[in-house]
């Protein structure tokens, strides 16, 4: 689907924001990997967009881990 360095920043940003999400978060993390990918496909390729999709994600996550 992505070339190895798309992956690349993709899971770098997926890292980044879930850094204090216990791995054990499965559901908020797929979550986020979710709404990054989605704003990826549609184009928006600049790490802020990516960010930012990740962080709405995250705003709207359970809050039990914040």
């Amino acid at each position: 689907m992505f070339d190895p360095a798309t992956a690349a920043l993709l899971r770098a940003v997926l890292d980044e924001l879930c850094e204090k999400v216990p791995q054990l978060e499965t559901s908020t993390r797929t979550r986020v990997a979710s709404k990054i990918l989605e704003a990826a496909t549609k184009g928006e390729w600049s790490i802020d967009d990516l960010k930012e999709a990740g962080r709405e994600a995250l705003d709207d996550a359970p809050t039990m881990w914040r």
